[in-house]
């Protein structure tokens, strides 16, 4: 074996290599890029006592009704599988 095969292939490679360095370049340029000079901001809206209250509230009731869904799914699940046990 001599080295034409894999110097071929190497070359190969490299060539690829560049086509794909040449292709991120080009989407940094287009899409925004990384620029660090750049700095993102956000126009987030300020957060009032009121609401806050209103999803911390929230978030309870939700979490109360996913407790109750569980539960009950789990009963009828429990039910059926000693039901069968049982039979």
């Amino acid at each position: 074996m001599g080295f034409g095969g894999s110097a071929q292939s190497m070359i190969t490679i490299l060539k690829n290599n560049e086509k794909m360095r040449n292709k991120r370049d080009k989407f940094k340029k287009t899409l925004g890029g990384y620029d660090n000079k750049r700095k993102t901001e956000y126009d987030f809206p300020e957060a009032t006592p009121e609401v806050l209250k209103e999803i911390k509230e929230r978030l309870i009731k939700e979490r109360k009704q996913r407790f109750i869904k569980i539960a009950i799914l789990f009963t009828i699940l429990l039910s059926l599988f000693i039901y069968f046990i049982v039979r």
